[in-house]
């Protein structure tokens, strides 16, 4: 037996025996405490040594039970008491402070200097000018809309991303939508369709169409063109997004926890309330390259001209590039392509999914951007980035790589009072932010938490200006992936780059051998099929770019 074990018996008999002799010859509060204190321990142990499905309370029981009562709150004690400000995952104190910081119009600087290590290998950073700039007033919003948009819309820089009604509380919803009105920046409302919450306080909208097609199916989940036109014409609606994957869990359809779905929720999304509600992976709409860019020119009809665009994670290139021969041959693109990085967050994912799947947002952004160029097709569509976004320095980076603009979910749903507690899962989120409880959720107070969510908008993006600004620039378009510097192994600095070069305008179409894996890339790409074969074997890009350098040296070399 273990030493709990052997307690547990001493208690069960000698205590409880000594407990009812006190009890008896000395009646007291103290002694029938006593009493029930020995008497509750032997019935909790005799349940756990006997009857306890875990081995745990088999061996230890009773005190097993302190075990499991400090690890349901292990994140916030290691949140709170152990970790430092730059080492927690996915937010950090210090990324986490900002943004509380910036959402209450608080003070932001910090004092007696860094606290990261700018030594540290990977470590992003910039070179400023001696000459700083004032961002220009007219480069301070973007266009979408390519060549078929009829009805282009100008956006801001930092906008809020994809959150269903649903994922999160009908208070929280409204409370993001209010503030992105008050901020001027548009709402995504993620793949559980344009709620009622999304729309009543009239800031702009990004319909997201999912794979669920939830808000435009019929009875049988097919998409409805009458639903779809009845939505997408409002004029609150100013984008729609299909979504093709999400960074958090690419390759998986979404999953909405059937302890989260209301009769409310259910009805809106025309879907039951007794099981999960989980997506399929693949859009019906969406199975092949074409039909992807027959689904645009179909949202774009019926929503009488608006941005039509889509979602993805960037995974195999080749089947990216298989969509931009698509593009070629139909003559048929979208107005925008969001990039979601593999670091983005949701509120249910499975763990493998989120750990190892899918390019990151800043490699998958420098991707497509050089994959739009090499196929002459960057100049009619925007890039948006999305994933984790907290600082100014975080949205530059993503515009510097090839984003026109970007997306936040966690840090808005920070700014309404998110304390990354995670659990958004499990319908019991302590904020009000991430459930369907109502107890919890009617603690939101909506005008004051929009307020927040205007704040944190304006003053991260102010930061961003008086960034680019730093640099010499007076326009964030002028920003270029080699303008950030990274710490190198070694100690130096090299500018950001990828695994892969840079392609120059229509390279891809041109007959020329491409240097890296782009030639082989773009030969096995085909516009009739996502599906391509990942064969490329990538090699360290450090020697083939030593080999190519030494290769030109030696051609300029005098004879």
């Amino acid at each position: 037996m273990t030493i709990m074990q052997k307690f547990f018996w001493i208690i069960a008999s000698l205590g409880n025996l000594i407990a009812v002799n006190f009890a008896i010859s000395q009646t007291s509060i103290g002694t029938v405490l006593l009493l029930l204190l020995t008497m509750s321990y032997s019935i909790i142990g005799y349940f756990d040594m006997y009857h306890s499905k875990h081995t745990l309370n088999r061996l230890y029981p009773v005190v097993a039970h302190i075990r499991y009562f400090l690890e349901s709150y292990r994140v916030e004690i290691q949140q709170y008491f152990i970790a430092n400000d730059t080492e927690e995952k996915p937010f950090n104190r210090e990324q986490r402070s900002l943004v509380y910081q910036r959402a209450k119009n608080v003070r932001d600087t910090i004092a007696f200097g860094t606290q990261r290590d700018l030594l540290e290998d990977n470590y992003l950073s910039l070179w400023q000018s001696l000459h700083p700039r004032d961002v220009l007033a007219d480069a301070k919003r973007v266009r979408f809309g390519g060549p078929d948009c009829l009805k282009p819309y100008d956006a801001s820089y930092l906008n809020i991303s994809a959150m269903s009604f649903g994922s999160l509380s009908s208070n929280a919803i409204e409370a993001l939508n209010l503030g992105a009105l008050k901020a001027g920046c548009y709402h995504n409302t993620g793949e559980g369709g344009a709620s009622p919450y999304h729309l009543k306080h009239h800031g702009d909208v990004v319909w997201q169409i999912g794979s669920g097609l939830f808000g435009c199916r019929d009875d049988e989940g097919n998409f409805n063109p009458d639903t779809f036109a009845a939505m997408a014409t409002r004029p609150q609606i100013k984008m729609i997004e299909i979504k093709l994957s999400q960074g958090a869990k690419p390759g998986h359809g979404g999953v909405l926890p059937a302890a989260k779905i209301t009769d409310e929720i259910a009805a809106i999304r025309h879907i039951s309330k007794d099981k999960d509600c989980v997506s399929p992976a693949v859009n019906p709409e969406c199975t092949t390259p074409k039909d992807l860019l027959n689904f645009v020119v179909k949202l774009r009809t019926l929503s009488e001209g608006k941005p039509i665009g889509f979602k993805l994670c960037i995974g195999n290139p080749v089947e990216f590039l298989g969509l931009c021969k698509a593009m070629l041959e139909t003559g048929i693109t979208p107005d925008f392509i969001t990039v979601d990085g593999a670091e983005g967050g949701t509120g249910a994912a499975p763990v493998e999914f989120s750990n190892r799947l899918g390019m990151m947002c800043l490699e998958g952004v420098y991707f497509t951007h050089n994959a739009l160029i090499g196929a002459g097709l960057r100049d009619k569509i925007n890039i948006i980035a999305s994933g984790k976004t907290a600082s100014s320095f975080d949205l530059l980076a993503k515009i510097a790589m090839g984003a026109d603009t970007v997306n936040a979910a966690r840090t808005m749903m920070m700014s309404l009072g998110c304390i990354q507690s995670r659990h958004c899962n499990t319908n019991m989120c302590p904020t009000g932010i991430a459930t369907q409880d109502p107890a919890r959720s009617k603690a939101i107070n909506v005008i004051d938490k929009s307020e927040r969510v205007k704040n944190y908008h304006h003053n991260t993006i102010e930061s961003f200006f008086e960034l680019v600004g730093s640099m010499g620039l007076d326009n964030p378009a002028k920003l270029m992936p080699h303008m950030l510097k990274k710490r190198t192994p070694y100690g130096l600095l090299m500018s950001v780059g990828s695994l892969i070069e840079p392609l120059k305008e229509n390279e891809l179409l041109q007959e020329k051998h491409i240097e890296g894996p782009w030639s082989d890339w773009w030969r096995m790409a085909r516009s009739d099929d996502f599906y391509s074969e990942d064969t490329y074997i990538l090699s360290p890009a450090e020697f083939s770019r030593a080999k190519h350098a030494s290769h030109q040296r030696d051609q300029i070399q005098p004879k």
